[in-house]
C-alpha cells in the first residue's frame, strides 16, 4: 500500500504541472488584464506600460510560467489587481465552498445512495419508475431554474429561508445551496446506485449468502451494498472538485462568496492571479480527492490488494 500511494503522489506532479501550465496558458489568452483593469476608458501607454512592470506581464509567457510555479512553492498565489493577496481572498473564499461542498456530498450520499438502494431491491415496481421519472427531471432542468425557484418559493413566497445567505456562511444558511448544488449530482448517485444494486442483486455471491441462511440485512449491507458502491465512490470522488469548481451559478444565485464568486469577479475583470491561483487549488483537490477514492477501493472490496 504504501508503494502504491507513493508512487500515486508522483505520478501526480507531472499531472499537476501539465494541468496548471494548460490553465495558464488558457487565462493568459482570455484578453489583455491591463485593459480590463483600467476598465472602459484606455489606460495611457505609460501608465499600461508600468502596470505591466509591476505584475510581470511584459515577460514571455513561458517566464510568467516559472516565476509563477516558483513562487507557487513558497505559498505566493501572487497579488490581484486590487493589491491584495490572493492567499486572504482563498482564506475567505474557500471555507464557504467547502461548507456548501460538505452539505451538498451529505446530499448526495444520504439521499442518493437511499434511494438508489431502495429502487434497485424494487426495481420495475412503482417506487423506482416513480424516482426514475423525478431524477430524470432534476436532471433536465437546469441548475440555475431550480437554485431560482428554491429562492422564490422557500425565501420569498413561504419565508423558510433568507433569500441570500450572510457574509457567515453558517452550515444551516446553506442547506437550500447545498440541495441546489447537489440536485444534479443527487440524481446521477440515485441512478447509478440502483443500477449497480440490480445487477450485483443477482450475482452468485448474493444468492450464496442468502442460501447461507443469512438475514436480509446483513446481506444487503455486507455483501450487496459494498460491491455496489465502488461505482459510486468513484463518481462522488470525482464530483468533490467539481461541485467547489462549479459552484458559480449556485453562489452567484444566493450571493455566497466564496470560490465561485471569486472566480466569476476574476474573469469578468480578467484578473489573472485570481483565476489560476483558485484553479491551481482545484486542481490540487481533484487529484487529492482520486487517490482517496482510489485507497478506498480496497476498503469496499478486501479482493482489491495494491502492490
Amino acid at each position: 500500500m504504501g508503494q502504491y500511494v507513493v508512487r500515486r503522489l508522483l505520478q501526480m506532479i507531472p499531472v499537476f504541472i501539465g494541468a496548471t501550465l494548460l490553465i495558464f496558458l488558457m487565462v493568459n489568452v482570455m484578453g489583455d488584464p491591463i485593459a480590463g483593469l483600467c476598465g472602459e476608458r484606455q489606460c495611457d501607454p505609460a501608465t499600461a506600460a508600468q502596470l505591466r512592470r509591476e505584475f510581470g506581464l511584459d515577460k514571455p509567457v513561458w517566464q510568467q510560467y516559472a516565476t509563477y510555479m516558483g513562487h507557487l512553492f513558497t505559498g505566493d498565489f501572487g497579488t490581484a489587481f486590487n493589491g491584495q493577496p490572493v492567499t486572504e481572498l482563498m482564506g475567505t473564499s474557500f471555507p464557504v465552498t467547502i461548507r456548501l461542498t460538505i452539505v451538498a456530498i451529505l446530499f448526495e450520499i444520504v439521499i442518493g445512495i437511499a434511494l438508489g438502494v431502495v429502487t434497485g431491491l424494487r426495481r420495475g415496481r412503482p417506487v423506482d419508475t416513480s424516482v426514475l421519472l423525478l431524477t430524470l427531471v432534476v436532471i433536465s432542468v437546469p441548475t440555475f431554474v431550480t437554485g431560482l425557484l428554491l429562492q422564490l418559493l422557500l425565501g420569498v413566497e413561504w419565508g423558510w429561508i433568507r433569500p441570500s445567505v450572510s457574509p457567515d456562511a453558517a452550515f444551516g444558511e446553506l442547506i437550500a445551496p447545498g440541495l441546489v448544488l447537489a440536485s444534479v449530482s443527487l440524481a446521477y448517485v440515485t441512478r447509478l446506485t440502483r443500477t449497480s444494486i440490480a445487477e450485483n442483486k443477482r450475482s452468485d455471491y448474493v444468492r450464496t449468502a442468502i442460501a447461507k441462511g443469512l438475514p436480509r440485512r446483513r446481506v444487503i449491507t455486507r455483501h450487496l451494498l459494498r460491491n455496489s458502491l465502488i461505482p459510486v465512490v468513484t463518481f462522488i470522488g470525482t464530483d468533490i472538485g467539481a461541485l467547489m469548481g462549479g459552484a458559480i451559478v449556485t453562489e452567484r444565485i444566493f450571493n455566497i462568496h466564496g470560490v465561485g464568486f471569486q472566480l466569476y469577479q476574476g474573469i469578468l475583470r480578467q484578473n489573472t492571479q485570481t483565476v489560476v491561483g483558485f484553479v491551481t487549488i482545484l486542481v490540487l483537490v481533484f487529484l487529492i480527492a482520486n487517490l482517496v477514492v482510489d485507497l478506498l477501493y480496497a476498503v469496499l472490496d478486501p479482493r482489491i490488494r495494491y502492490a
